[in-house]
């Protein structure tokens, strides 16, 4: 019974919609991934802020970790922000009167990406030594992304103008 009525949502779905589905499907996918490491550098920023000195090793296993993540982090974020354009210039998700909730999202986008590109700076800082910033600072910018995500999703969701 489950598997026919899936069959019959499936055959119900034109051939515009079905695609446009995967391809939302796998923005989401990209953009909760992308975000996962927005949400984790940060704390490894606090923990090299905690490094105490003279412990070299854990501040070099630290700063490995958090190359490693800045690149997959920037690899996850090339196919969110593409699938994400493909939905809105492809599939016109957005577009039209009624729609400024979009332009929102897309400054909400614009800060996001300023962000990433601002970890990146902060990253080769830490990694040169010349950044001096508290573990207290740090736990502050690592909450930036939470509410840059609750703002892009309440748009998306709730599309409040």
């Amino acid at each position: 019974m489950c598997v026919a009525l899936c069959l019959r949502a499936l055959t119900d779905l034109n051939d515009y919609t079905f695609p446009m589905l995967w391809v939302k499907a796998f923005h989401i996918v990209f953009v909760a991934s992308w975000f996962a490491g927005l949400f984790y550098l940060p704390r490894i920023f606090v923990n090299l802020a905690l490094v105490p000195p003279g412990s070299e090793a854990e501040r070099a296993r630290l700063l490995l970790m958090a190359r490693k993540l800045m690149r997959f982090t920037t690899l996850l974020a090339v196919p969110a922000i593409g699938l994400g354009t493909w939905l809105w210039l492809g599939y016109g998700i957005g577009r039209g009167p009624g729609n400024g909730w979009m332009h929102a999202k897309l400054f909400i986008v614009v800060l996001v990406l300023g962000y990433h590109h601002g970890c990146g700076v902060l990253l080769r800082k830490l990694e040169a030594g010349t950044l001096q910033r508290s573990h207290v600072w740090f736990r502050w910018f690592n909450e930036i992304p939470v509410l840059m995500l609750t703002a892009a999703v309440v748009l998306v969701v709730v599309k409040p103008f």
